[in-house]
């Protein structure tokens, strides 16, 4: 029994597998002194705290937040999240405090630690979700400030909508 049949078969669905590899998401940016905030239309720089940018596919500049909360509205909002291709947010523990982020250290949002509940606001005065790169620095900031450290996966929309703090 032949199976010539098989090898054009088997490489016709290598090539189809290669072409459904995903696109590898665009590099954070860094933020910059014209950053304007995506729903307050203020300048991101001016506010203290943890900021956030989305990356949107066919635009080039991404969209910016002066809060991480608000990055984190934003990806849940219909409509405003169809073609996501990247969701940063800053790095706080590479910051040389919390009222002055390092604009050009960004960690993947679903990669980082996030201490939620603290005594910190955020840009916006709101409670915030305060990021980290390193479940370490995230652990040092809780026992500081106080709240809690969980995943992006971990922090509920009622908490993002402000129906419980």
């Amino acid at each position: 029994m032949t199976y010539r049949w098989l090898l054009p078969i088997v490489l016709l669905l290598l090539t189809a597998c290669e072409d459904e590899k995903v696109a590898a998401p665009p590099p954070p940016a860094t933020m910059s002194s014209e950053a304007i905030g995506h729903f307050c239309l203020m300048n991101v720089a001016e506010h203290p705290g943890p900021k956030g940018q989305a990356h949107i596919a066919g635009h080039s500049e991404p969209v910016w937040f002066p809060s991480v909360r608000d990055l984190l509205t934003f990806r849940l909002l219909p409509g405003e999240t169809d073609e996501i291709t990247a969701l940063y947010v800053s790095d706080t523990g590479a910051a040389p405090s919390f009222e002055q982020i390092d604009p050009s250290r960004w960690v993947a949002a679903e990669r980082a630690f996030y201490v939620i509940g603290s005594d910190k606001a955020g840009g916006m005065g709101a409670s915030e979700a305060v990021p980290f790169a390193d479940e370490a620095d995230a652990r040092a900031f809780q026992g500081d400030h106080g709240g809690d450290v969980v995943g992006l996966d971990g922090i509920s929309r009622a908490w993002i909508f402000g129906e419980n703090g």
